[in-house]
């Protein structure tokens, strides 16, 4: 019998988290809750769930910052939750790397269908058969981790779909919308500038490695492709 997917719940509103557990529990997963950020990351460390709903305004500390420390250990999915729908909140949730951001007051029953897509997807990724190292770049799927040069990338997971779709043709230009189709869960909701964000931080995490390499190429008014002719060694 296969277990429950368990979901972490970081909100300091009892109500909210109330009702995020009724919906979770009713669509067959398994809710806990914490109100904190400093409990979340203590449970994080010691039961890592299969995906985080994270409030941003928290009282002890920022969701953002949270996010920060989570990622120094741990690659879970993480859906920011806000009680403000500014623009800026959401770009910056996204660019941090979250897989999905939404705006008080919302629909339990969406927040869950989107919980269930981004642990649907993240199963594929999973289960995918690991990339052939035909470039510099090697993919390890299973662990979602690519190395350039040998060299371990720290990457979020939003940079590691586009390094992993850029690598798969190198040479072959991507546009925006292919790239936002193909590696963000709801790409309707997600703008052109936050894949320009994430290919521009991702473009300096292997630049460090190779400084002399020009490895994402910028097709203006088109979009980005990997380098065909990077060297085989540095």
């Amino acid at each position: 019998m296969s277990m429950k997917p368990r979901i972490l719940i970081v909100e300091d509103e009892p109500g909210i988290a109330d009702t995020l557990q009724y919906a979770l529990r009713t669509d067959g997963f398994d809710p806990a809750w914490v109100a904190t950020g400093e409990e979340a990351l203590t449970q994080l460390r010691a039961q890592p769930p299969a995906l985080v709903i994270l409030d941003v305004g928290l009282p002890d500390a920022s969701g953002f910052e949270v996010f920060k420390r989570l990622r120094e250990f741990a690659d879970v999915p993480v859906v920011f939750l806000t009680a403000r729908s500014d623009e800026i909140d959401r770009v910056v949730g996204l660019e941090l790397g979250a897989d999905d951001y939404v705006a008080k007051p919302f629909s339990p029953r969406e927040l869950v269908a989107r919980v269930r897509s981004i642990l649907r997807r993240a199963a594929k990724t999973a289960a995918a058969a690991p990339a052939a190292a035909t470039t510099p770049i090697a993919i390890d799927d299973g662990r979602r981790q690519i190395r350039f040069y040998g060299h371990l990338l720290e990457l979020s997971r939003y940079e590691y779909g586009l390094l992993k779709t850029l690598a798969s043709r190198p040479g072959h230009v991507f546009s925006r919308d292919t790239l936002l189709e193909r590696v963000w869960d709801d790409p309707g909701e997600s703008l052109d500038r936050t894949v320009d964000a994430h290919v521009k931080t991702l473009r300096a995490k292997m630049k460090a490695v190779a400084p002399l390499l020009d490895p994402i190429r910028t097709h203006r008014g088109t979009g980005y492709a990997l380098a065909e002719d990077l060297p085989a060694k540095l």
